[in-house]
């Protein structure tokens, strides 16, 4: 079951330029930055209420991230939902017909296991499925 939208995913060209636009937007400091080096991405989190925005930057020039900012530029990337239980979150989703990229959940960034939907199949939206690591 969805339970939260966990966070907003935003591609930016450079964190140390986007981190002090987004903490005078958004009224309040990054509070982590962290590789995730299976995605090529380095991450910024902001806090905002029970939700979170994180920022990516492409860590290598293949990495999704990079493929993206070049063909539609910097902006919104993805919504990540919250689930007590990616695996049968995965189950659900794929009964539905949804193409996932992940099948299997993965290590992700701020304690998260992850999977993302192909936005082929969920309307042109890039979504991703979180759970917070025990």
């Amino acid at each position: 079951m969805l339970l939260k939208i966990e966070h907003l995913g935003i591609a930016v060209d450079n964190l140390e330029e986007s981190i002090p636009i987004y903490e005078a937007l958004l009224n309040t400091p990054c509070y982590k930055k962290e590789l995730v080096a299976s995605e090529g991405v380095m991450a910024a989190f902001f806090q905002v209420g029970p939700n979170k925005i994180e920022l990516l930057e492409a860590s290598n020039p293949d990495s999704p991230i990079a493929k993206f900012l070049a063909t539609k530029g910097k902006g919104f990337h993805h919504v990540a939902f919250q689930t007590d239980n990616i695996e049968q979150e995965i189950e659900r989703l794929i009964g539905q017909g949804f193409t996932l990229i992940h099948q299997t959940p993965k290590e992700g960034a701020d304690r998260q296991m992850i999977a993302f939907l192909h936005p082929k199949s969920s309307d042109k939206l890039l979504v991703e499925i979180c759970q917070e690591k025990h």
